[in-house]
């Protein structure tokens, strides 16, 4: 007796490959416009002795307040995402967030949430917000220090499209 199996989704593809392999913007006319949020983080590690003096200086440098350029750094840049990155499409960001906080001794903790209603998610805003933010604190602390590390920079999670993913954004 045979037994019936379900069919096989089909495996991921690469979608900003067009039928013969070439680069191409994915076409999402025809998907239909949704509520999408997008939540990223990015770290930066200090060596212990810069994050001591960066932590004893309130994380004010010679350039100013780090924090709040970062922000504003992260902010315009995801904004411009679309500019940046070849395939991304112009989106109307209807929300962003981005929060710098200490987490341990020697490292900063950058997250990203971005909101809109579109056709298509906010991922790459959130991870351009965050990543831009924490480039910003590394050029406004690198007289302390070039041995500054960036990273992870990671999706934590996204709502809206086809398929959820990870923490609530």
């Amino acid at each position: 007796m045979a037994t019936r199996t379900s069919p096989k989704p089909a495996p991921p593809h690469l979608t900003h490959l067009d039928a013969e392999g070439r680069p191409a913007m994915v076409d999402v006319s025809s998907k239909a416009v949704s509520a999408r949020s997008a939540i990223a983080e990015c770290r930066v590690r200090f060596p212990a002795e810069v994050a001591a003096q960066l932590r004893a200086n309130g994380l004010r440098g010679s350039k100013g307040g780090i924090v709040e350029t970062a922000v504003i750094a992260g902010t315009l840049a995801a904004k411009r995402t679309h500019e940046l990155i070849p395939f991304c499409h112009a989106l109307p960001l209807e929300g962003l967030r981005i929060s710098i906080d200490w987490h341990g001794e020697r490292e900063l903790r950058i997250e990203c949430s971005a909101r809109t209603t579109a056709r298509t998610g906010v991922e790459m805003e959130a991870l351009t917000g965050a990543t831009v933010a924490a480039l910003t604190v590394y050029d406004m602390s690198k007289a302390l220090s070039h041995a500054i590390v960036l990273g992870p920079a990671k999706l934590l999670g996204k709502r809206g499209g086809k398929r959820d993913f990870g923490a609530q954004a």
